[in-house]
């Protein structure tokens, strides 16, 4: 099995969302029996809670399922995972920092790393802002933010899979 993990603030808006939409990927793509997928936050302030009830309503007006309780991540998670995706550069230094080897650090990138269109403009295009302050708005952007690069990561994963299991 191949795991990836996606990693926010609190766990129930960014997070939660990467991990609906990329199980969704996985599924359609017919790997849902070799990838495992889930998500957590740097922070443990919303732990046990569901999604944000606007992430849930972007998610359902999509056409994607969630079913979310919030965690934090630890670092001994490290050890079961394969790839940790970070939404922004501060969880990427956060979860690196985390990380108890080098090794570890190495499995920890940014989700638009795999939008061709953001890595394109530079590391200063690849975070999902947070729309947890902001308007509903800012919701569907990181939904259309997460939907861009779920493709190259699905490339990603289905190759390392095939590596994985050869």
């Amino acid at each position: 099995m191949y795991r990836v993990c996606f990693v926010c603030t609190g766990n129930i808006c960014r997070s939660p969302m990467a991990e609906s939409v990329f199980r969704s990927h996985v599924a359609a793509a017919g790997l849902d029996g070799l990838v495992e997928v889930d998500s957590a936050g740097t922070g443990g302030w919303h732990e046990g809670d569901g999604a944000d009830p606007r992430t849930v309503a972007v998610l359902e007006a999509a056409g994607y399922a969630q079913g979310h309780r919030a965690r934090q991540f630890r670092a001994s998670w490290f050890d079961r995972l394969d790839l940790v995706i970070a939404l922004d550069s501060g969880h990427l230094r956060d979860l690196r920092t985390l990380a108890p080897t080098p090794e570890a650090a190495a499995k920890v990138r940014l989700l638009r790393s795999y939008d061709p269109a953001a890595a394109a403009h530079g590391s200063g295009a690849l975070d999902v802002p947070d729309p947890y302050y902001g308007p509903f708005d800012g919701f569907e952007e990181c939904l259309a933010l997460v939907e861009a690069a779920s493709p190259g990561l699905l490339d990603a994963v289905r190759a390392a899979v095939k590596e994985h299991t050869a």
